[in-house]
This record gives C-alpha cells, structure tokens and sequence, in this order.
C-alpha cells in the first residue's frame, strides 16, 4: 500500500512516554517534511494520553528549522477522528471538565500555531474535535468518502476546540451556524464547496487517497524557502487577525524584513544565477 511504502521509507520516532498514540515520521524521500499520524485505532478517539503525545511531538517539529510542511493524518484507512474519548469522559469529574476542555482548546492552538505550513489529510471521519483538529490547520483535504461535523449539540455541550471561531473564518458566519446549531453531517463534496476543504479527491482502493494528495501538495513546498514559507504563514494568519488592511499591511512588512537577512535569500539568488536547485537551510 502506498501510505506503508512512505512509512517504511523514513526515520521514525514513537513519542511519549504516555502513550503510543501519534506516530512523528521524516520520509527520507521527502526531505523538509513531517508526518504526523494520528495512531490509535480503531478511531483515534482523543484521549488525555493521545492529546499529551500529540502536543509532545508538535513542539519536537516547531524546534525543526529546516521544515517546510507538516502533514497531519491518520494511519487507520477511512478513519481520521471521531473526536473526544467519550468512554473517558464519563469517569471525569465535573470540576475536572472546565481544565480537560482548556488543554484540548490548548493542544489545536499549538496545532493553529505551527510556524510552517500544515496539512490536513481526512480520509474518512471527522467528528467533533476530530474536524476541530483539521480546522487548526493550514490546508484540508478530504476524500469523497470523507464524513465531516461538529456535531456536539447533539451531546448537550457545543464545540469546545475552537470550532466555533474557526470554523466561521472558513465557511461564513451564516454556514457556520447552521452546520453547529444541526450538527449535521457534512460529505466531501459538500465540504469542497462550501471551503471547508480545499480539495476533495476520489477515494482509492486503498482508502488514503487524501494522503495521496496531501503529500503531492507538501512536495511543492520541499522547494520552497523554510523561512519564506514561515514568513508568508506569519503574514497571512496574523495580518487577517489584525482587522483593518492597514495594520495587515504592517505584520506584512514585519514579515517581510524576516526573510531579508537570511542566507536562503541570497542563496536563492545564487542558484538563479547558476541555474541551479537551491539549497535552503532555514536560516
């Protein structure tokens, strides 16, 4: 299968003492770019322990200067996240709740934060926190067989990952709405539409066929300028978040002064010259 052939290809880490949940890999073909799959089947249902393993191996990848795209999937075919660990949450107390709430909003803001791009690969379910995962990063993509919702209403409780200011800046206000106060089930090609995905592919055979897709858009970034790329990430996000164009215009200046001392610019300028590949470090 095409997902274990790239596996098998890379240096690979099992993070967290907690747990073996999240599975952090550096394709060898694949220089500049992490996967990180989400490993614990059948449904990777977020758990204390995976949500610890997940924030452990996003702070390994922001120290990686050199990255140039992260993907974000899941190693179980036709499953992305059916979100929260129902089945530990009823022995939680309920002081305990507000807390457990917090360090999950917390863990898909480290997610939201990443310097470097992010991908998302959602080859099947996404529930619950398992689309607020995918909202906290930088491009989706989804198969037609995929089953997205932020479906907590039907639960007593409403989205508590951020689902309800991210999903808004995706969709609209009013589309937003609709999909959390029904918490209906939203399909691939509905998501494609709407924006909530950038791209919604044919599912294969293998059942990994946003994968397949995901990894074609971070090999376009293994080219790129790491700096270049943290930069443009830097400008977008917080230039958006600034309101008025005229303070978005002045995070675009900061940013751009970022990437004017680094060395991949005058290399880039270089291998233009020598009409070569550049070879970028990150600095």
């Amino acid at each position: 299968m095409f997902m274990q052939r790239v596996l098998q290809q890379t240096s690979r880490r099992l993070l967290s003492s907690l747990s073996n949940e999240i599975l952090l890999t550096y394709p060898e073909e694949n220089p500049g770019i992490a996967l990180l799959g989400l490993n614990r089947p059948p449904v990777n249902a977020v758990s204390l322990s995976l949500g610890a393993s997940l924030r452990e191996a996003i702070a390994e990848i922001k120290s990686k200067k050199s990255l140039q795209g992260v993907i974000l999937y899941s190693t179980s075919p036709r499953i992305f996240c059916a979100g929260a660990d129902l089945k530990e949450r009823l022995f939680i107390k309920e002081e305990d709740v507000p807390g457990m709430v917090k360090t999950f909003r917390l863990m898909i803001q480290d997610i939201y934060e990443l310097p470097m791009p992010i991908i998302c690969a959602i080859d099947g379910v996404a529930m619950g926190g398992g689309l607020e995962l995918a909202l906290g990063t930088d491009i989706r993509v989804c198969s037609t067989t995929a089953k997205m919702a932020l479906s907590e209403t039907k639960l007593a409780i409403i989205p508590g990952g951020g689902g309800t200011q991210r999903l808004p800046r995706v969709v609209g206000v009013p589309k937003a709405k609709e999909l959390i106060f029904t918490g209906r089930d939203v399909y691939g090609e509905e998501a494609e539409k709407i924006g909530l995905v950038n791209y919604c592919v044919e599912q294969n055979d293998e059942g990994n066929a946003a994968f397949v897709k995901s990894l074609e858009i971070a090999t376009l970034l293994q080219d790129r300028g790491p700096v270049a790329l943290r930069m443009a990430k830097k400008a977008i996000t917080e230039g958006f978040e600034a309101g008025p164009i005229r303070a978005g215009l002045e995070v675009e200046h900061e940013a751009y002064m970022g990437v004017i001392p680094t060395s991949d610019r005058i290399e880039a300028l270089m291998a233009f010259r020598e009409k070569r590949k550049p070879n970028f470090k990150g600095e």
